[in-house]
Parts: C-alpha cells; structure tokens; sequence
C-alpha cells in the first residue's frame, strides 16, 4: 500500500480534518492509544499541550495508508501496516490514533503519533523516514500479492499521484480530480525533453507556461488559476531548470493571463461554464442516490454499534454475577474456582470481542458490495467527462493558437510565408 507521511503542526486542525464526513463516507476512530483523552479531538489537544513543553513545532507525525483501488485491505491489515511502520520509524510505544476512512467504495486509514517523548520531554527525530516508509510499501506490496503501481516501476518508491492538501484544494476549487491535473503536467514533462516540447504538449490540454512572481516557471489556465510546475509535474526545481531554464524567455505571468483573458472569447467561456453545470447535472442524481445510500449506511452501522454496547453490557453483567460474595468468595479462592471462573469469563470476554469485530467487518463487506453498482456507474460518467475534457482542452488550444496567428503584424506573416516557401 502507498504509504505517505509527513512532520506536522496543528495537531487539533488534523483532528478535525481526518472526522471530517463530508469529503468521507465514514469515518471510524478505530484506536487511540497513550493518551488521557479517549477521543482523537482531546487526544491531539493534548499532544499539542505536551509540545509547549519543548521547542518542537512539529510534534506529531502523521502517516496515510491507502491500499491499491481494486485490492480490500481489512482493519486487521491496516493495524498491522501502521504497527509496522511505528516500528520502522522509530515511534514505538509512542501515544497515537488511528483513524479509518471510507470513501469511493475503498478504505484507507491515517495515523497520528506524538512525537514528544514525555520522559526526555524532546522530540524523537526521525532520520530517512520517507526511504523507511518506501522499503515497508514494497514490502507490504509484495507480501500482499498486489500489482505495482506503473509509477513506481518507473519512478522508483513514489506515487506519480500523490498530491499535497494544497494541490488537492486548489483541484477542487476547478472542480477537477487533482489526480488529473497531476496527470497532465507529469505526461507533458515525460513526453517532453526541452522548453519548447513541453510548452506544447501542456497547451495542448489548456496550461500556457509564465515566469512566475515567485516560484520560477509557472503555467496559468484560461480562468487565471496558477499552478507550480516543479510540484504538479512532481520533479525537481533543479531538473526543471535544466530542461527547461529559470523561465528568462517566458513571458510574466500577468501579461499571460492577460492575453488568455483578451483572446478567450465571452462566448467561449460561456461554453465552458455551461459545460461545467451540464457535467455536474449529469452526476448529481448519481451523488443523491449515493448520498442517500451512505445516510442509510450510516445509519445501520449506528444500529449496530448500540446492539453490540448493549449486548456486552448484559453480559458482563452475567460474567460478573458468577462470582459470589462474602463468605463465598473466600471459600471459591481457596477452593481454586474463583480462578477458574475468571479465566472462563475471560475466555467469553475474548470471544465476544472477536465476535463483534467479525460482525462489523461482515457489515462493511456488505455494505460494499451494495455500493458497487453505483459506484461504477459514478466512475464510468466520470472517465466519459474526463475524457471530454481533454478533447475541449485541444480544441480550445487550436483556437487560441490560431487567433495569435490571426493577429500578427501582416508583415511578419508575410515573412513567414515567404520562409515556408
């Protein structure tokens, strides 16, 4: 599985994005361990309580586990990855949670460790922790007979897909699949091998290249949203400068913007929005049946939780009933029975355990097979719009090209004409 960690701060800002349930299904706090609090947004209140102890301001580690979109990887499965990876970082022992999501019919889970060892009261360093993790995912790949990623046969350990918090909302506030954008700029720069090339293949699907104000070479779509081409094309500043230069020979961002604004007509923008709102008309009953299945979802898993609360409550109330009082219970110790007592209730205690566990993950398996139809259908729109997309992009490329062209001085069209000649 794809294993993605990071040192961060804003311990109770994380807490409220991983319960977050409007961008998930479901959202299970599956563990937290070590900490006072037994609930994630108290347990990373308290991490960050512990850290004003240290001049550390990254005190936590944060780690999301995803396994590939066809495999099904059970709760047993990520415990086991994220016991490894504490291992494997160096974090044993430390006070974590973990936290499971449910979306798009797969699951995938993220866990929290603190890094402040309490006793010392200093942050544990983590040395190579990305090489660490890339090592375990190769392991957890192979050890689970799943297919490798295309992009790490190619790239090495890292996901070609995998995108920053900032790089997914700025894909949300265009209302794209970041993982598409990413896309486009990683295969315009794999086609490509100088400024030229790649320029082309990037305006071709509606990116125009810039000399940014700040972060070097920049591209711009035709609605002014700017993109940093060394993070979306997930390469090196170093090897983008090398390829391509610094972006001297670019035109400023603003007279980019400027132009794309001038040439792209009311009309056309028109089209575009227009085509926005037909796009997501077409999805919207499929995101209201869905929103209505996950509701109902919901709803069953709740029913089930209380049955389970309920049920092991009159249970241990029977376990506990067992032992008697008084004079009783002296004559059970000394007889050995009280002994054996407690080890058959715990035996129970066990085994009812177990037993909820395998109900709860009977119901998921369930509940996703019930979403499966609808979630192929969501996909199939999906890859029908995405690939419309792409064929608007071209067009709308050929058309701004030709209006440059159109627009030239006469006598330098006369010029290039005479050239071809």
């Amino acid at each position: 599985m794809i294993l993605k960690g990071s040192q961060r701060g804003g311990p109770r800002q994380l807490a409220a994005h991983l319960l977050n349930l409007v961008d998930n299904d479901h959202v299970t706090v599956q563990q937290v361990r070590g900490f006072v609090s037994p609930d994630l947004a108290g347990a990373m209140a308290e991490a960050l309580a512990i850290a004003k102890g240290t001049r550390c301001r990254q005190p936590i580690f944060s780690l999301s586990l995803n396994p590939p979109k066809d495999a099904n990887a059970s709760i047993a499965d990520l415990m086991a990855a994220a016991d490894r990876a504490e291992s494997a970082l160096g974090l044993d022992g430390q006070p974590r949670a973990i936290v499971v999501h449910e979306k798009e019919g797969r699951r995938h889970a993220h866990v929290v460790w603190s890094r402040i060892d309490h006793e010392d009261m200093r942050a544990i360093n983590l040395p190579f922790f990305k090489n660490r993790l890339k090592e375990l995912s190769k392991e957890l790949y192979l050890e689970h007979g799943w297919s490798l990623p295309d992009g790490h046969r190619t790239n090495g350990w890292k996901n070609p897909l995998n995108f920053t918090l900032a790089e997914w909302q700025q894909a949300k506030r265009l209302d794209l699949d970041p993982r598409e954008i990413k896309q486009v700029f990683q295969e315009a720069w794999q086609a490509s091998d100088n400024l030229a090339s790649f320029r082309n293949a990037l305006e071709e699907r509606g990116y125009y290249l810039a000399k940014g104000d700040r972060r070097g070479v920049v591209a711009s779509d035709i609605n002014g949203e700017v993109f940093s081409v060394a993070r979306w094309s997930d390469v090196k500043t170093k090897e983008l400068n090398q390829r391509i230069g610094k972006g001297e020979t670019l035109p400023a961002l603003s007279d980019v913007q400027k132009d794309l604004a001038t040439r792209v007509s009311k009309q056309l923008r028109s089209f575009i929005v227009d085509d926005r709102k037909r796009k997501q008309e077409e999805l919207k009953p499929l995101r209201e049946g869905l929103r209505d299945l996950v509701v109902g979802q919901r709803q069953e898993r709740d029913r089930l939780v209380k049955f389970q609360g309920e049920r092991w409550k009159q249970e241990s109330a029977a376990r506990a009933g067992r032992f008697r009082r008084g004079l009783g219970i002296v004559l059970d110790v000394l007889t050995g029975h009280l002994f054996k007592q407690r080890k058959i209730n715990e035996t129970e205690a066990y085994a009812g355990m177990v037993r909820d566990k395998v109900q709860r993950e009977e119901l998921f398996e369930r509940q996703l097979k019930d979403r499966l139809p609808l979630q192929k259908r969501i996909e199939a729109l999906r890859a029908r719009q995405k690939e419309e997309r792409g064929v608007m992009a071209a067009r709308m490329a050929i058309t701004l090209k030709a209006a440059r062209m159109r627009e030239r001085p006469a006598p330098q069209r006369g010029r290039d004409q005479a050239l071809s000649m």
